[in-house]
């Protein structure tokens, strides 16, 4: 089955909000564990897994900062945020059948293990899946940024941001009709149109290395395992031309 795939090796990024469901704040057990079967469906094929999560569904640090917080102050209370779903993950995916292990920036050994490459790799190369917490460690980083990075420390062949929509568009096609999705782009034209689908430090890290973008829908059930393959629907992101 491992042949089968076109990435060995990838690091997933998923929103905090992605592990709302239907609440407004907080963590869906019931979500987080169907994002957990998915994963490890995508395992199961031989794929080799990072994953960064966001902390949006608890706290942004943009958003604190935005109300009078000092932004460095904010972005950390982001990361911590961001500790709390990946000890949620963690959690789902040894449910669901596979090992998992939390690695932190910020290091916090009563709770997980520090972030160490060499050991993230090893994990990864036995067949558990990492999750890596606290972002890169520093403020004034997204966690787009930090999931760009790990997946070029790990070696990943591709970056999946796992989002509500089944690919890039040209406007949000959830209030515009006339939005144009884009099975292909570069990572020129992700910046020169002012895209959305992630900021422009983690499209220039993932230009600067060479590093395949894959957008894809988070609520298509065995979605993950679908582009990991190349039969889903998503927007690849590399520095060939386009075709939309």
């Amino acid at each position: 089955m491992a042949t089968q795939l076109r990435y060995k090796r990838v690091l997933i990024k998923i929103s905090g909000e992605a592990l709302l469901g239907d609440r407004s704040y907080g963590v869906d057990p019931g979500q987080v564990d169907r994002i957990a079967v998915d994963i490890v469906k995508a395992a199961e094929l031989g794929a080799e897994i990072g994953l960064v999560v966001g902390g949006g569904n608890i706290f942004r640090g943009v958003a604190g900062a935005a109300q009078g917080m000092e932004r460095a102050t904010a972005d950390y209370m982001g990361m911590l945020a961001t500790v709390i779903n990946a000890l949620a993950l963690e959690n789902a995916l040894k449910r669901a059948g596979i090992e998992a292990r939390v690695q932190s920036a910020i290091p916090m050994p009563t709770v997980c293990e520090p972030y160490v490459r060499p050991r993230a790799v090893a994990h990864m190369e036995k067949g558990r899946v990492v999750i890596f917490a606290a972002g890169t460690g520093n403020p004034f980083f997204t966690t787009d940024t930090a999931a760009a990075l790990r997946a070029i420390e790990m070696g990943c062949g591709a970056f999946l941001k796992a989002t509500q929509v089944d690919g890039v568009y040209s406007a949000d096609p959830k209030t515009d009709p006339n939005a144009v999705r884009y099975d292909n782009l570069t990572y020129t034209e992700i910046l020169a149109r002012n895209l959305k689908v992630m900021d422009a430090a983690a499209i220039s890290l993932a230009r600067d290395n060479a590093l395949p973008v894959l957008v894809f829908s988070l609520h298509e059930e065995g979605g993950l395992a679908a582009a990991l393959t190349g039969e889903g629907r998503y927007t690849l992101i590399t520095e060939g031309e386009s075709n939309d």
